[in-house]
């Protein structure tokens, strides 16, 4: 029966950790997939993936400008949301102007800064130095505000197949509040909070290289950010740079990335420093109760 459930339930794309239960993929002569905590024969351990690829080295950049008195370094922010960076240097010889410790600075979306300036000791030697540096999406000096979630989606009634701390996959730091809601494909999914659009992905088919499928990253007002993961390929109706208001069509639900069956990832996150967690949330209405279209309801 496990493995029945395991197959139409929607399991996201986070990381199973040593202590956690042991899923088994098994396929049998008639080309069906099962999902069990049973190890049988054929059966291969299924791996979950805690990476969700947004691709932001290339919109968050480190320059380096060259001059007659040495070199400045500037952060540049190509996204439409703030960037928490740090950046640090290592390996620092005949330099000055390297502060004491790291630079921390907020940038605003759209924007750039300089963040150090550096001079030779020695004008007649090389300047040498490894710079270094972190970032992440958010401003971590908003604090979030109060806020039931409506269900982002249309249709149903669905079920929570996996809520947080749930113990298939829902126990990193950046999807520890995650909720799956086992749904049919394409079913419309709406933005349960306005603010900005600042990721998409749009163009993955099935398991494709990036876990979390196709997704759409919300940015609120308050520094929260939701983020819906696991849509179908070109569904995305919404693109980076543009706001929303809570409702707002923004997809359909999928089944791609590292998926076991069709359904809707939604996580709350925020930045906490340098580093983006998922927050507790809570939906305007009970989700857990409700019919389970999945495995044929109650």
């Amino acid at each position: 029966m496990l493995g029945r459930i395991l197959f139409l339930l929607g399991l996201s794309s986070l990381a199973l950790p040593a202590m956690a239960l042991t899923i088994y993929k098994y396929t049998d002569a008639n080309g069906v997939v099962t999902y069990s905590d049973q190890a049988a024969p054929g059966a291969q351990v299924f791996v979950f993936n805690d990476r969700m690829v947004e691709k932001l080295d290339n919109r968050v950049k480190l320059e380096t400008r060259k001059h007659a008195g040495g070199e400045t370094l500037l952060v540049r922010n190509d996204l439409y949301a703030p960037v928490d960076v740090e950046l640090k240097f290592e390996g620092v010889q005949n330099a000055v102007g390297v502060p004491g410790k790291p630079i921390r600075w907020v940038l605003p979306p759209r924007s750039q800064i300089r963040l150090a300036t550096l001079a030779p000791r020695d004008p007649a030697q090389p300047l040498r130095y490894t710079p270094r540096l972190r970032h992440a999406l958010g401003d971590p000096r908003l604090l979030p505000k109060p806020y039931r979630y409506p269900l982002p989606w249309r249709g149903g009634p669905f079920r929570l197949t996996q809520g947080a701390n749930g113990k298939y996959s829902h126990f990193t730091p950046k999807g520890r509040y995650a909720v799956d809601i086992a749904m049919p494909e394409g079913t419309p999914i709406v933005a349960a909070r306005g603010g900005m659009v600042v990721r998409v992905e749009n163009d993955q088919s099935g398991r494709g290289d990036n876990p979390s499928g196709n997704f759409v990253r919300i940015l609120h007002d308050d520094g929260t950010m939701g983020v819906y993961l696991h849509l179908m390929k070109g569904s995305v109706a919404v693109r980076e740079g543009q706001r929303i208001d809570a409702g707002s069509r923004i997809a359909r639900s999928g089944n791609t990335g590292n998926s076991t069956g069709p359904h809707l990832h939604f996580v709350v996150q925020r930045n906490v420093g340098l580093t983006v967690e998922s927050i507790p949330f809570e939906f305007s209405q009970p989700v857990g109760s409700l019919p389970n279209f999945a495995v044929g309801g109650e």
